[in-house]
């Protein structure tokens, strides 16, 4: 019985995703999910209480896989400029990932205190990382600046997700050419 209901709550933590990052926040409701899962609309409320509920729990269970990504790719960088590309550059190739694209969501979207707490303890993680890098660049403001790079990165994430304009590549290489000068100077 429990490896059923195990099953279940991935079913609906998968058709959360795939709600999200279809139609970000407004599209995640529990009509949705049901019709999703097959499950009936009083199963999804055994599973989950509130919307708010299944958002935690995916910040939970995906933004640690998320962050683990862009933390393995800068340990695997050998200077400060390698890691901070890798930082760029690998959240840059997470856009297409529908785990992703579901944390992009959530995190654009009002939060109750235990969602914002893990997403932030998750990026917390990442940003320290980022910061000890432009520190071993000599840099005077490194917090300052991780949160400034961090925006190039979301408004780069943005211009991918648009999918109008320029090759994601191009716009990957545009963002850590920018963030590579703009951190030297």
């Amino acid at each position: 019985m429990a490896e059923h209901r195990t099953m279940q709550r991935g079913a609906l933590l998968d058709a959360a995703r795939s709600l999200l990052s279809e139609g970000g926040t407004e599209a995640l409701t529990f009509p949705a999910l049901a019709e999703r899962t097959g499950l009936a609309r009083s199963s999804v409320y055994e599973y989950f209480r509130s919307r708010a509920a299944v958002v935690e729990e995916l910040c939970a269970v995906d933004f640690p896989v998320w962050a683990a990504e862009v933390e393995n790719a800068m340990q695997r960088a050998e200077t400060p400029q390698a890691k901070i590309e890798a930082y760029v550059r690998r959240q840059l190739d997470l856009v297409g990932d529908r785990r992703h694209r579901a944390v992009v969501a959530i995190s654009a979207s009002e939060l109750d205190a235990g969602a914002r707490e893990k997403i932030r303890a998750a990026h917390g993680g990442l940003i320290a990382m980022i910061v000890e890098a432009l520190g071993d660049l000599g840099h005077a403001q490194p917090r300052l600046a991780a949160m400034l790079l961090q925006g190039s990165v979301d408004a780069a994430v943005r211009r991918i997700e648009l999918g109008v304009a320029e090759e994601p590549g191009v716009i990957a290489d545009t963002a850590v050419a920018m963030v590579l000068r703009g951190v030297s100077g």
